[in-house]
């Protein structure tokens, strides 16, 4: 795609408007620090995630685009993404592996081996691939130690990802590894199928079992009977409230069944599973009137600490399901709900939940029953071909921390119908020189203007737009889903119709805990002739990028007629939801 330029000068103090934005770099960008301890056992800031610097001329030149470069819709077609394109064999993007090691080994001298290991890996990485064509990818030791021992733990793998982009989170070198060398299973987790429309879910599940055929692929949803509201337009696209998380307690998710069948058929009556499947059953039951659990009958859940001297010592045996124990290991990037997943598993909250990519920082195991274990890890990133501004869209850097949001901005302005969606005013709008906006050109740094000026964005010295703090906004939203863009698999545009036909599909909508597609176009028409109000003012302040998901407030209900969405931005986008 071309980049155009804007002619002309900018429109009246358009030079005026503050990016306040931290430029600051290193060689190794160490992100999400968290605040110390009173235990000093316990470091937080271990596992935090590491990833490649960029010079201060990379991030001055993106964001000199964002605010030149024209703003062009791509192609429906364009949304298709093929496995290779992410994961090129021929350029080697592996993941680092524990080296060899015996009993007889000094602790001490393991580490310094898995250091030169893991040194001799990013050198063969990069001599593959030039500068800047790697993904953002973890340079943590650390949190690749927590993947080697959860893998030699485990007995099956449940890998999450994200179903808006699942093959961003899908490296083919880890499947082949653990179903190829380790020759155990994995069950891939689909997670979040609530912002995808149904047919798209199912295309994705196909898809993947038809390239991966060891692969046990089951869908999943903390927030099941939350709206997905296609409009007219043909881009997946969708400005959706907050998903309701208080009423939505841990066991309404819609999944665990379904993860504790693949298990039963992977073990074939080698462990007994009754016991969890009772489990499933009473925390269905114990299930409150509003959603919420019962506090009275809730099962406690046995949860271990591992020390590193039992992590880095594993058994170099292979034994599955030793003592007729079920062992999980719960891997997958940041920001795809892995936490979510695993605290519907459990059945009650024991693990917080953030956007915060890598939330969760140290060991742990969960006994959900005598015979099932669950062994969580923290989210981590393997290295891809991706483009980084589809990275960020997907979540696994910490908006709060990007030095230069306004590309990614842009690019997730490309693949949307942001125009319909946001109903903003271009900052060059004139009373008498109207234009009409849908052949009026759009930078990055104009949508991010136009943001700040509609929701009340300003500096606290000048009080002048602050387009930093709107940019984060709009990719907050992106990430949480309520500006939904969701990739598809190759060849989907074309069988669409197919998709939507398709005789599986009315399971998805059932685990989405959806009506069916009539009973919505009938509530459609109930709900047509309803117009949007206008943005009233509000003191939104900018939470933290790590508070805490559950904590939010419900919404009001985001209506959609025939012809596109109408909306109250207020009501959708109120106070303390842009985070």
């Amino acid at each position: 795609m071309e980049v155009e330029k804007k002619s002309g000068k900018r429109g009246p103090g358009r030079d005026r408007q503050s990016d306040t934005s931290d430029s600051e770099t290193t060689d190794i960008r160490r992100i999400n620090h968290q605040p110390g301890t009173r235990d000093s056992r316990y470091d937080p800031n271990r596992f935090r995630l590491h990833f490649e610097k960029e010079s201060k001329e990379e991030v001055e030149k993106r964001k000199k685009i964002a605010m030149e470069k024209i703003l062009k819709p791509v192609a429906e077609k364009e949304l298709e993404i093929d496995m290779t394109q992410i994961y090129p064999e021929e350029k080697g993007l592996d993941f680092p592996r524990r080296p060899s090691w015996h009993y007889s080994m000094q602790r001490e001298e393991l580490l310094r081996k898995e250091e030169k290991s893991f040194l001799e890996y990013l050198e063969a990485l990069h001599s593959k691939n030039p500068p800047g064509t790697l993904s953002h990818f973890e340079h943590n030791l650390e949190t690749w130690r927590q993947l080697w021992r959860v893998i030699e733990m485990s007995d099956v793998i449940l890998l999450i990802v994200d179903i808006r982009h699942p093959v961003l989170q899908f490296p083919p070198a880890l499947y082949h590894y653990i179903t190829g060398e380790l020759k155990k299973y994995i069950i891939l987790v689909l997670n979040k199928v609530d912002l995808c429309p149904a047919p798209l879910v199912l295309a994705w599940k196909h898809y993947l079992t038809k390239q991966f055929p060891h692969l046990h692929c089951v869908c999943f949803t903390s927030h099941p009977g939350q709206p997905y509201m296609s409009p007219s337009s043909v881009l997946s696209v969708v400005l959706q409230k907050k998903r309701i998380r208080k009423k939505a307690g841990c066991n309404r998710a819609g999944g665990p069944f379904h993860i504790m069948r693949a298990c039963q058929e992977i073990t074939e009556g080698r462990v007994d599973l009754s016991s969890w499947e009772k489990k499933i059953q009473r925390d269905a039951v114990a299930v409150g009137t509003e959603g919420d659990q019962a506090d009275d009958g809730s099962e406690s859940v046995l949860m271990e600490h591992h020390s590193d001297v039992a992590m880095e010592m594993n058994s170099l045996t292979q034994e599955l399901y030793k003592d007729g124990v079920l062992t999980l290991g719960c891997i997958g990037f940041p920001n795809v709900g892995k936490s979510s997943v695993l605290n519907s598993l459990v059945g009650r909250k024991v693990v917080s939940v953030s956007r915060t990519p890598g939330h969760t920082k140290y060991f742990q195991t969960y006994y959900l029953t005598p015979t099932v274990k669950l062994c969580d890890c923290p989210g981590l990133v393997f290295p891809s071909q991706v483009d980084k501004q589809l990275q960020i869209l997907a979540g696994i850097y910490p908006v709060s921390q990007l030095q230069e949001p306004y590309s990614s901005v842009g690019y997730l302005c490309e693949w949307i119908n942001f125009q319909s969606v946001l109903k903003l005013t271009h900052p060059d709008h004139s009373p008498e020189t109207p234009q009409d906006p849908k052949t009026q050109d759009w930078t990055a740094w104009d949508v991010c203007e136009a943001w700040a000026e509609r929701r009340g964005y300003k500096t606290a010295k000048a009080a002048r737009n602050d387009v930093y703090r709107a940019a984060n906004s709009l990719l907050r939203l992106a990430i949480d889903g309520r500006l939904c863009l969701c990739l598809r698999p190759p060849g989907y545009t074309q069988s669409k119709d197919e998709w939507e036909s398709h005789p599986d599909l009315a399971e998805i909508i059932a685990l989405q805990g959806r009506k069916e597609e009539e009973d919505e176009r009938d509530d459609r028409e109930d709900d047509e002739g309803e117009s949007s109000s206008e943005l009233e003012e509000d003191n939104d302040r900018d939470a933290d990028d790590d508070e805490d998901a559950d904590g939010d407030d419900e919404d009001d209900t985001v209506k959609a007629d025939r012809k596109g969405l109408t909306l109250n931005m207020f009501s959708v986008l109120g106070e303390n939801e842009c985070v």
